[in-house]
């Protein structure tokens, strides 16, 4: 910093980030892109994985739990890197960080296209999950330096919410990708877009930061109880559903020490003059309230992960399928995005966030009466609603919370990352594998209610065998044996129609859930009107415009 000269408006908002010159048009642009390119890169590498998970298990030979595993390390390692890597960077800076992260990932996944095997799989997907720890930070640091200190808060929705495309943009290019069914073009891919950035990252350096000494004995001891307890939690909610809940005793024993280690993190933390994790400010009310609803309305959005998908998928619908539906979400989701930062207003961000439940309210009741002719053509309006509705509210939240954020302190910013980002990839987890869990105690029920009606001197039963039965009489000579074939075509038949009806269930308890939500965000508007609470966001924003005003 010795060597730079910068104005009093210029110099880095907290130790660790960079500093904030006047950059002209054409280096403002090349930040855009480049930020554009890094949030992509963070979400992509993981999100091709865990949308080809079942065509990655079956090439590399995998069950279903070990397949479970390498999405599950991914949050392992993203979730807990947080804890380190803020305080790492305000000590030793953030490129030293990226660079040596991004280039130890592309080695991992280089490695990995000539080492087929399950161990090489879960360091990959270690890798890219601390690697994508440090991409979400950059995307938001680059998005800064794009834009002018007034819309910095811009800076922060489109920041935050470039990575959620990864998802549907990796259903787009996945059936491209796996044309010659080769699963290597996926680590190709992978390979490429970390060095891509990687390129990019050191010809369009961040400027300089301010450092200071900030890392304590105590951090270690904070991130040895935390990360194990977060380790474990995320295992829990992984394997859970496949291997069932009450199957395995090491899924009890697991969630019981990791609230005893998550605890004693806690802990620790609340008795220290300087914590990692200032428990105290995130247990104020108004923090407890942001995170509550962003937990909430992220396990909502699971509907589009697993409700929508995994409907399409019972009925025989696979990834080239679903181009043009997930082309529709992202242009939704690319809507939403543009409709929160232009219509953005400091003193109401409630109404967006309402509007955001409500319209997973009405998408979660149009799917609520799929049947087994659906197709991915009956998706396009509610998955439009439902991605236009997920940055929408991200966007909004993220603010609000960034806002609280700097106006108590930066030294309550690593508090803030590592608990929304918590809130956000576990909300996630938890949303799918308890929407997985209900969906399928409701196939059992309805399995059980369908076959109650199945008698073999129903003639319509007996048609259905019938033809089953002729279907393979082609291949099959053996009249005992053909009518084995048919009862069981009728079986799977049976099984596909319960997941239908409990699909459907599912639609309908999102729908319930958000509705919920839906009284219980206008509860709390009407609270802050009431008590006449000031906006965190205006007063920020009215931060900024003196700065820039300072800066003129």
């Amino acid at each position: 910093m010795a060597d730079y000269a910068f104005k009093p408006h210029e110099r880095p908002t907290l130790p660790g980030s960079p500093a904030n010159p006047d950059h002209p048009t054409q280096r403002r642009i090349r930040h855009f892109l480049i930020g554009c390119l890094i949030g992509l890169t963070g979400g992509l590498g993981n999100a091709l994985v865990t949308v080809n998970l079942n065509f990655a298990q079956g090439t590399l030979g995998l069950n279903s739990d070990e397949a479970a595993w390498l999405t599950a390390v991914y949050f392992m390692t993203n979730i807990t890197a947080n804890l380190l890597l803020v305080k790492y960077r305000q000590q030793f800076g953030l490129q030293p960080f990226i660079r040596y992260t991004l280039a130890a990932y592309a080695v991992t996944t280089l490695m990995h296209l000539f080492i087929h095997d399950f161990w090489t799989s879960v360091a990959v997907r270690a890798m890219s999950g601390i690697a994508a720890s440090g991409l979400s930070t950059l995307t938001i640091l680059y998005f800064f330096q794009a834009l002018p200190a007034p819309k910095r808060l811009a800076a922060v929705m489109i920041g935050i919410c470039i990575p959620q495309l990864a998802t549907p943009l990796a259903r787009v290019l996945s059936p491209g990708l796996l044309i010659w069914g080769d699963w290597h073009n996926l680590y190709w891919f992978e390979l490429g877009l970390a060095l891509a950035t990687l390129a990019a990252v050191m010809a369009q350096p961040l400027p300089p930061s301010e450092r200071e000494k900030v890392f304590e004995p105590l951090d270690f001891l904070t991130f040895s109880l935390l990360a194990p307890g977060l380790w474990l939690l995320i295992a829990v909610l992984s394997q859970g559903r496949i291997q069932w809940w009450f199957e395995r005793p090491w899924i009890g024993w697991s969630l019981a020490a990791s609230v005893a280690l998550i605890a004693g993190a806690v802990l620790v933390e609340h008795h220290r003059k300087n914590p990692l994790i200032n428990t105290r400010w995130l247990g104020t009310r108004e923090m407890v309230r942001l995170i509550a609803v962003a937990a909430s309305v992220r396990i909502l959005l699971s509907e589009q992960a697993f409700g929508s998908v995994g409907l399409l998928s019972v009925v025989g619908m696979i990834n080239d399928q679903m181009v043009t539906l997930n082309l529709i979400v992202i242009l939704a989701s690319i809507a939403g995005l543009a409709t929160a930062v232009l219509t953005f207003r400091p003193d109401n961000l409630s109404r967006p966030i309402i509007i955001s439940v409500v319209l997973i309210v009405i998408a979660s009741f149009m799917d609520a009466h799929t049947t087994n002719l659906t197709r991915p053509s009956h998706f396009y309006l509610s998955q439009a609603l439902i991605g236009f509705a997920s940055l929408l509210f991200l966007a909004q939240a993220m603010v609000i919370g960034i806002a609280r954020t700097l106006l108590a302190g930066g030294k309550n910013f690593i508090s803030f990352v590592v608990l929304f980002s918590m809130s956000q990839s576990i909300g996630g987890l938890a949303g799918g594998t308890l929407l997985g869990t209900f969906q399928t105690v409701r196939e059992k029920y309805h399995s059980h209610e369908l076959v109650q009606n199945i008698v073999a001197s129903d003639p319509l039963i007996a048609a259905r065998l019938g033809a089953g039965g002729r279907v393979v009489a082609g291949t099959v000579g053996d009249p005992v044996l053909r009518s084995a074939e048919g009862a069981a075509l009728l079986s799977q038949q049976v099984t596909r129609e319960a997941n239908i009806l409990a699909y459907n269930d599912v639609f309908l308890l999102i729908g319930v859930l958000a509705i919920l939500i839906t009284i219980w965000g206008f509860m709390i508007s009407r609270s802050i009107r009431r008590r006449n609470e000031p906006s965190p966001v205006v007063l920020l924003v009215q931060r900024l415009q003196s700065q820039a005003q300072q800066g003129q």
